[in-house]
């Protein structure tokens, strides 16, 4: 396994506050990859490169990513299928080709597969830098106003009705989707079955006692079994918290 991890923080004025931006490069040219992370770390981005396909999904399995850029021609698995194999599980993390092919064919075969941009070698790095820019800034703004709730490595995003941890998606009903989007917006303070009974019905309606138990427990089975770290916490004689 051949990577470099280079870590910077950058200060988006636009957005006030301070972010890191973090690419993952796959590149089979280890010295233009060394080019490509050091050019990125002067400015002000994080980037680790990886030599060939595999190695990349093994990445991207284990370290969350702002930003793809990807040559085509490379070991073991192809840019083109590491581009599709993105975008099965992915649709919102922009991806760059960068490579030496340059027909027409090429390109579009890119873009079928999902790529957001192409930019040909050789190229100016200061073309590359726009291109980066342009494509976060597009990604930044297109999920600016998404409701996403978070804790550990659970996230839900409201707005999609989607849910993972550990990036693996979660299928949920929608009154365990409701369930759990109670539980979240509470941030950690404990609900009653009485209070969240009356958040997870639109109307009123006579519940038995275990009504609520029976729910979390099917939360419990898609949210907690697979991990060692649970997150749906029970206080005793008080109710429920995720934390």
């Amino acid at each position: 396994m051949v990577y470099f991890r280079l870590f910077v923080k950058v200060t988006n004025i636009n957005l006030g506050k301070i972010i890191t931006m973090k690419i993952l490069l796959l590149e089979d040219d280890s010295i233009l990859s060394k080019e490509i992370a050091t050019f990125c770390i002067n400015n002000a981005i994080t980037c680790d490169y990886v030599l060939d396909g595999e190695e990349f999904q093994r990445k991207i399995q284990t370290s969350k990513y702002d930003l793809y850029i990807l040559d085509i021609n490379v070991p073991k698995i192809n840019g083109l299928d590491t581009c599709k194999h993105i975008r099965d599980k992915d649709q919102t993390t922009p991806i760059l080709m960068l490579t030496a092919f340059e027909a027409l064919e090429d390109k579009i075969d890119a873009f079928d597969a999902g790529a957001d941009d192409y930019l040909v070698k050789p190229f100016h790095f200061q073309e590359l830098l726009a291109r980066i820019k342009v494509l976060y800034k597009r990604s930044e703004n297109s999920t600016a106003n998404e409701q996403i709730l978070a804790v550990d490595d659970l996230t839900m995003y409201v707005d999609k009705k989607k849910v993972t941890r550990a990036e693996e998606v979660i299928e949920l009903t929608p009154k365990e989707f409701k369930l759990l989007h109670i539980l979240l917006e509470a941030k950690g303070n404990i609900l009653s079955k009485q209070e969240i009974s009356e958040q997870l019905w639109d109307y009123h309606i006579e519940t038995n006692i275990n009504t609520i138990e029976v729910y979390i427990n099917f939360l419990r089975k898609k949210i907690d079994v697979k991990h060692e770290n649970k997150l749906i916490q029970t206080k005793i004689g008080f109710g429920y918290f995720i934390q």
